[in-house]
């Protein structure tokens, strides 16, 4: 069975960006225990991909084994701003499901530019992805998770530091690389 090219370019990018910066401390384990789900939804409409959403949050509450979701969206969403209103959405819905507590969203994409931020700031490139992708987590393990950190509210000063010090040429290459990993 082939692997899609999306899960391809994106288990390439948790492992050549996010895991070799340390941008995630917890996504090293992850992977080696091979926890992480991917699922690719192909639609470009809020309907199924609110329903994918639901339909992973089902998957872990039945499969204790998937630690995190990456639903990756390849067809949809390219505007930053309305990725912003799915995932405003998302969480309304995880809400109304009773699902907040239980798990949390993050959030990747590929022109990620946090709030005040310069879309060139190499800091941006923490969150930046080859593909929009709702990143549904188990709260509880990022509780107990985060208890094993020494100051864990220095991890998103310490990734702006370390992407700054980078460098916006050689994250965007690393970036641009995951499209062409096999």
């Amino acid at each position: 069975m082939t692997t899609s090219p999306y899960i391809q370019h994106t288990r390439h990018w948790l492992e050549k960006v996010i895991v070799a910066h340390n941008f995630c401390p917890f996504a090293k384990r992850e992977l080696i225990k091979n926890s992480i789900r991917f699922d690719v939804v192909e639609h470009k409409e809020i309907e199924p991909c609110l329903e994918a959403l639901i339909v992973a949050c089902e998957t872990m509450d039945e499969d204790a084994e998937v630690e995190t979701t990456l639903l990756i969206i390849p067809n949809g969403f390219t505007d930053f701003e309305q990725y912003l209103d799915l995932l405003d959405i998302s969480e309304r819905l995880l809400e109304a499901r009773r699902y907040d507590g239980v798990y949390q969203l993050a959030s990747f994409h590929p022109t990620y530019c946090f709030n005040e931020a310069d879309s060139d700031d190499p800091a941006n490139y923490t969150n930046r992805s080859p593909y929009p992708m709702l990143h549904l987590l188990r709260e509880a393990s990022i509780e107990t998770s985060l208890k094993n950190i020494e100051d864990p509210e220095t991890i998103p000063l310490n990734n702006i530091e370390r992407a700054r010090a980078i460098g916006l040429e050689a994250l965007e290459k690393q970036l641009e690389n995951c499209y062409v990993a096999t």
